[in-house]
């Protein structure tokens, strides 16, 4: 479906979306641990679903309770093949699951999922006793454990999700383990990992990033656990309060550990004035400035940062971006492309992003290249264009955000749907 967004009068308020990535990982949790969890203010987007599935195949019993959803933890897989739909984190957080037992399971995924590089499962999983074969370096992945822990040395510097998984697994395999670091991205996403642990009883200890030991025998304790909002759907309105007019943002949480609350430090290095409270923020436009600002640890960023950076006066800096290669779509290729329609004067480099900031956008046909954030973007710079934005596969926001389009309709946006 095309989803049309035009030039509009914004203002008011809005709800940050229920955290993707603490969903992911509380179901997760729920699914080790004998007993009852509860989660509340759960994420029901696509990829919170296909980890779901995952779950109940790998034995859990899920259910929607008047909003809630109740997980009978317990693993004992019912199915021979996981299929993790285009969740990239739900691929590396399972694998280690999935080997804890002995039963030979097929990881898969869809889309874009399927051209990414899995290679690090392997090196990471075969030396602690699992029998693993990859197509190549990318999906389908066959594995038969049992994982048993010991030393493992982990790349970390293209994603923090294998290291996830593992975090999650070796607390019941039969060994200690010990894992070794190199470069380690995001590590705000392992501290969201550990928070969400520690909520189901099991201890991690952190040595700096760098080494993290895992005591072997522990016991996940079933839970009540509550998600809490998203910053990664929250950035793309609070981008939309500094270029188009006051946006109130409730049901988030500045001292949350998620990467992306860093753009409120975007925001207001543009100029954009913000108020903040424990539950909510309040961004109002300011005389929009460029920039320059590093999203090595919180690459999801960049689409939004982008958007921002288009409607400052100069040329912004948007650096570290050398991890875009490998998300749903190659986003920097897919920013510089998408923008330069939209008469935007972008150049990508390796490493960074320059941005030559103008004061609106031009009117045209985009693509999503199947990517929700970019999508997203899209959406808001329509919003601020000389005449409306056609977004082609609109809706892949439905990935991480279903109500992103509702949202934006709610505080004056002009959207239109297209079959």
């Amino acid at each position: 479906m095309d989803v049309i967004t035009s030039p509009s009068i914004i203002s008011g308020s809005v709800s940050a979306p229920p955290s993707k990535s603490s969903m992911l990982r509380a179901v997760a949790a729920g699914l080790l641990a004998d007993g009852t969890t509860v989660i509340s203010n759960p994420s029901f987007c696509d990829d919170s679903v296909a980890v779901m599935r995952v779950a109940e195949c790998l034995g859990a019993g899920i259910e929607n309770d008047q909003g809630n959803v109740i997980i009978k933890g317990g693993l004992n897989p019912v199915c021979s093949e996981l299929d993790c739909g285009e969740s990239g984190l739900g691929v590396r957080m399972f694998a280690p699951i999935a080997a804890l037992g002995n039963s030979k399971l097929t990881i898969t995924g869809r889309g874009s999922l399927l051209s990414r590089p899995m290679n690090m499962i392997s090196d990471s999983l075969i030396p602690m006793g699992v029998d693993l074969s990859l197509n190549g370096d990318r999906l389908p992945v066959t594995l038969k454990g049992p994982l048993k822990g010991g030393l493992a040395y982990i790349d970390g510097s293209v994603s923090s999700q294998l290291l996830t998984g593992l975090l999650m697994a070796l607390p019941l395999a039969d060994n200690d383990s010990r894992l070794i670091i190199n470069s380690l991205a995001s590590r705000s996403y392992i501290d969201l990992t550990i928070d969400v642990l520690n909520n189901f009883g099991i201890e991690i200890i952190n040595k700096s990033y760098s080494e993290f030991f895992i005591p072997s025998g522990q016991l996940y304790r079933p839970t009540a656990f509550h998600v809490e909002g998203d910053w990664s759907g929250a950035a793309f309105f609070a981008v939309l309060g500094a270029i188009a007019g006051r946006v109130n943002i409730h049901g988030i949480s500045r001292l949350s550990t998620q990467p992306d609350r860093r753009i409120i430090e975007v925001v207001k290095m543009a100029g954009a004035t913000v108020n903040e409270s424990d539950r909510e923020i309040t961004i109002t436009p300011g005389k929009l400035k460029s920039f320059d600002f590093d999203i090595s640890e919180s690459p999801d960023l960049a689409p939004p940062v982008a958007i921002l950076a288009a409607l400052c006066s100069g040329k912004s800096y948007i650096r570290g971006t050398s991890r875009l290669k490998v998300k749903e779509s190659d986003r920097g290729e897919a920013l510089t492309k998408e923008l330069s329609i939209l008469g935007v004067k972008v150049i990508n480099n390796s490493d960074h992003i320059i941005i030559e900031g103008s004061a609106s956008f031009r009117g045209g046909v985009v693509s999503s290249h199947g990517d929700h954030r970019i999508a997203m973007a899209m959406g808001i710079a329509g919003l601020m264009a000389d005449d409306p934005i056609t977004i082609n596969d609109g809706e892949v926001v439905n990935k991480s955000f279903p109500g992103f389009y509702d949202e934006l309709t709610r505080l004056g946006a002009q959207v239109e749907f297209v079959n």
